[in-house]
């Protein structure tokens, strides 16, 4: 069931634009010299079953852009440029692609366009897209070549035709539906959802590796990055930021995103995009800086 639109949201939507709404924050951060750098986190995983495959399945993800007057528009190119760079098979995208502004979808989705991936490009919505207007951002995206999953998937094309994209909707102002999401799935399912607490919604249904975001390892964080706060959901705290092997089984992938919500600062919590090797030999996980 679809959770109603809290209030509170509105009134952090206003707070946000009358305290921030010319860009004035970022601009003086950037003046200063703060900007933050965008991350490229490299995980390795073995195949479904265990085994390496031929060839491997270059999977890259990323989320919470918050286009607004919260984020610097600067760190969000450096995040697309980041994601050309790996020219990954697969691009996942999930959610909160604006922060409470729909219009704002009209310049990041270009951006978007521009990151190759030959497999397709695939998104969910987030939290903030539902309520800044979740129609017009998915034409945004649709238009831009970006195929948004709302409870229902996508099959890979040869040689990963056992591979399906199953994007679950959002958690919280959504209407996730996992029986749909995954209907007809049948060989290695790749999860696409916004925040932690999708789990909630997958229920039992089998999954290979899920990939969210929306907690962005707290936007601050302490050195050791356990975050100070977390946004809404039952599971955002638990699954903070990095890779989990789930007790029921499969890999959940939590990126710390990209944009910034409240405060146009990151504190211990960089801006981060994902790429994941599937059915890559051995397992694996580094970092490197991408401007």
């Amino acid at each position: 069931m679809r959770r109603r639109r809290s209030p509170l949201a509105d009134v952090i939507g206003h707070i946000e634009h009358a305290l921030h709404g010319n860009g004035w924050a970022v601009r003086l951060l950037r003046a200063l010299g703060i900007r933050p750098t965008v991350q490229t986190t490299v995980y390795l995983l073995a195949g479904s079953d265990g085994q390496a495959r031929t060839p491997p399945l270059r999977v890259a993800y990323a989320s919470d852009f918050h286009a607004g007057p919260t984020t610097d528009p600067a760190v969000v190119t450096a995040a697309c440029a980041a994601l050309r760079a790996v020219r990954p098979d697969v691009l996942l995208l999930g959610g909160d692609f604006v922060n409470f502004k729909r219009e704002d979808i009209d310049w990041l989705a270009p951006e978007l366009a521009t990151i190759p991936a030959a497999l397709g490009r695939f998104a969910v919505l987030g939290n903030h897209d539902w309520i800044a207007g979740p129609r017009y951002v998915t034409d945004a995206l649709e238009r831009a070549g970006i195929s948004v999953l709302t409870n229902r998937n996508s099959r890979l094309p040869k040689p990963f035709d056992d591979v399906w994209i199953c994007g679950l909707d959002d958690h919280w102002y959504g209407y996730p539906d996992a029986e749909a999401a995954f209907a007809g799935a049948t060989g290695a399912r790749l999860l696409l959802m916004h925040a932690p607490s999708g789990l909630l919604d997958a229920g039992t249904n089998r999954f290979d590796v899920a990939f969210c975001g929306h907690t962005h390892g707290g936007q601050i964080a302490l050195p050791d990055g356990r975050p100070l706060a977390v946004p809404n959901g039952a599971l955002s705290r638990r699954y903070s930021r990095g890779r989990y092997a789930l007790p029921r089984g499969g890999t959940l992938i939590v990126s710390t995103g990209v944009g910034c919500v409240v405060l146009p600062l990151r504190i211990y919590a960089d801006p981060e995009v994902v790429v994941c090797t599937i059915g890559a030999q051995g397992e694996a996980v580094g970092h490197q800086a991408d401007g």
